[in-house]
């Protein structure tokens, strides 16, 4: 059975910026809870050259059905010319069970 749940891992410019588009999401019912972790240093190709940039990341756990409006959420609200937004399936099957039970929960319905 594929999972409907999902973590999305979201890289920010800074603490702030995460903030802003974390209260958004957990606002608009998008996501159950967000955590925030500042202090990551990033190194990426980007138009042709190496950079490194000190960056925060954005973990926020969500349903599949709310992948696509998460992401235009981000999109709208971030710094970034192209943000990282990325989803990882979460199994259902392993875990608190009450945990899973309350993120189901703690979203707005599909």
């Amino acid at each position: 059975m594929d999972s409907q749940l999902r973590i999305a891992y979201i890289t920010t410019q800074n603490r702030e910026e995460a903030r802003k588009i974390g209260s958004a999401l957990v606002e608009k019912k998008l996501v159950a809870c967000v955590n925030i972790i500042d202090g990551m240093e990033s190194m990426y190709w980007w138009k042709g050259g190496v950079e490194t940039d000190n960056e925060c990341i954005l973990i926020g756990k969500t349903t599949k059905a709310h992948v696509d409006e998460l992401t235009n959420v981000v999109q709208e609200l971030h710094s970034y010319e192209v943000p990282c937004v990325i989803t990882y399936q979460i199994s259902e099957e392993e875990g608190n069970p009450e945990y899973i039970n309350w993120l189901h929960q703690s979203v707005k319905p599909s």
